[in-house]
């Protein structure tokens, strides 16, 4: 974990790789949750039946997941102390390009694009790549944008 205290410090991360979360399995129960939480029961993440008979050979875990699990991994890689507050700021994009089978492990590998100053603090900007243990292709990649305030 690295661990910056105040904009200063954070300031000095932008252009930097700050390598790798620890692994993380994904457990169909997991995905089930995530399925009760946000309504989506599509067959090809919750039937563990007919998931196998379809294209993926199981279940896969949602993309929103993925996308989801980035913030506790992210919390592992990068802690920004000495300022009041960060905020999630949005994301500039977001992709998809390999599906996150069930029983698999991800982690997350995350540069520091940009620490730019706004007023009352700084806008960082991050690109976040998720990857599956084993695959070459990412499960995901984002970029997402965050404040922090001093």
């Amino acid at each position: 974990m690295i661990t910056v205290n105040g904009l200063d410090e954070l300031k000095a991360l932008a252009g930097k790789d700050l390598g790798h979360s620890s692994w993380l399995e994904i457990t169909q129960e997991r995905v089930n949750t995530f399925a009760d939480a946000t309504g989506d029961h599509q067959w090809i993440h919750v039937d563990v039946e007919r998931a196998a008979a379809g294209p993926f050979g199981g279940p896969i875990a949602h993309g929103y997941l993925t996308l989801s699990l980035v913030i506790p991994l992210f919390g592992e890689i990068l802690k920004v102390e000495g300022i009041k507050m960060g905020v999630n700021y949005g994301l500039e994009k977001v992709r998809f390009p390999h599906p996150v089978p069930v029983g698999s492990k991800i982690r997350l590998g995350v540069k520091v694009v940009s620490v730019e100053d706004v007023p009352g603090g700084t806008q960082s900007t991050f690109d976040f790549t998720v990857e599956i243990d084993g695959v070459d292709k990412p499960a995901c990649v984002a970029r997402p944008v965050y404040r922090q305030y001093a």
